[in-house]
């Protein structure tokens, strides 16, 4: 069964009657990362929030807009550029909901200057797995009171609730070129610094910088690198051995993109390869998540924290209906 609200409160009205009758649910926006994540064990019903669009305010003088979960990421950029602003969010996938991002905490190479979604978004509307409508944070940017749901939703793969509204700080829009180049790397400053690093040819680095002038943007700029049949998996490390990881990424035959400013990586990698990678990312003081779905793959590898994900989980969901084994919990 599938549902599609056009309001938070239809949205509520429709939980409610979800929880009654003891439904499991599933979230979905534009679907672009139906596949990230376990599949969950069981679905009732699909809530599609496309009908949750446009945004609810836009205080161009303070920067904040709040927005509804189904607006295309995209769309509200056009709409924040008018204003000669933008949410500083990339998404690789062009259709994108602003809640969808949110979910799985999408971010790209902005995060560098900006931070990502756990860093822009300031307050959330929820429905929660029992249809009861929640509210934290606020527009205003140094907003300290309450608890902190907007953050806690964050990457929560929608196994908490149904992202409703977001309240974003807003950046001006700047204009841009950039610099590339072929081969090794050394210390380059900029708005952002990202690599290009096949498995079978030369890297490629490029970093986004003030003003026009420069480079067009390069063409694998913000895009994973996988493609159908690879595995997703974003890799992290400490700055000082990125380098490492992506030697021994290269090494393994696995093909590498993502943020030397902050050592946030995207790999494409085969199943039998994951453990591999996984070592060299835990070598590099980070870690290795499989994003996209594969049976008998471990996604998550050892996970901190373990027992208070599972505590928030039983205190929003106790009855386990939002995205049944999507998440770790």
């Amino acid at each position: 069964m599938e549902a599609r609200p056009t309001s938070t409160a239809e949205a509520a009205s429709i939980l409610r009657e979800a929880a009654a009758k003891g439904w499991a649910v599933v979230v979905r926006g534009a679907g672009t990362k139906q596949s990230w994540g376990r599949p969950p064990r069981r679905c009732d019903l699909v809530l599609d929030t496309t009908g949750l669009t446009g945004v609810v305010e836009h205080a161009a003088g303070d920067l904040i807009a709040v927005v509804r979960a189904g607006t295309p990421l995209a769309e509200l950029q056009s709409t924040l550029g008018f204003a000669g602003q933008q949410l500083a969010l990339d998404s690789p996938f062009p259709n994108a909901t602003v809640g969808g991002t949110v979910a799985v905490n999408t971010s790209g190479p902005r995060r560098m200057t900006y931070g990502t979604v756990r860093d822009l978004i300031i307050g959330v509307t929820i429905v929660r797995p029992d249809g009861v409508i929640a509210r934290a944070g606020g527009k205003v940017v140094k907003n300290v009171a309450g608890y902190d749901l907007a953050k806690l939703m964050t990457g929560s793969h929608g196994t908490l609730g149904l992202i409703a509204e977001c309240a974003f700080r807003l950046h001006p829009r700047v204009e841009t070129s950039f610099v590339r180049k072929r081969g090794d790397f050394g210390t380059k400053a900029g708005l952002a610094w990202e690599i290009d690093a096949p498995a079978d040819g030369d890297w490629k680095v490029a970093w986004e910088m003030p003003g026009a002038g420069g480079d067009p943007k390069p063409e694998w700029w913000g895009r994973y690198p996988w493609r159908e049949g690879e595995l997703g998996v974003k890799l992290t490390a400490a700055l000082s051995k990125v380098r490492g990881l992506l030697a021994a990424a290269k090494r393994l035959g696995v093909s590498v993109r993502g943020s030397l400013g902050t050592g946030v990586l995207y790999a494409a990698a085969q199943p039998d390869q994951i453990g591999d990678l996984r070592a060299a990312a835990h070598e590099a003081g980070g870690h290795a998540v499989v994003l996209t779905y594969h049976e008998g793959v471990d996604l998550w590898g050892p996970v901190p924290g373990l027992d208070l994900m599972r505590r928030v989980k039983a205190q929003f969901d106790p009855d386990d209906r939002f995205a049944p084994g999507r998440f770790v919990v």
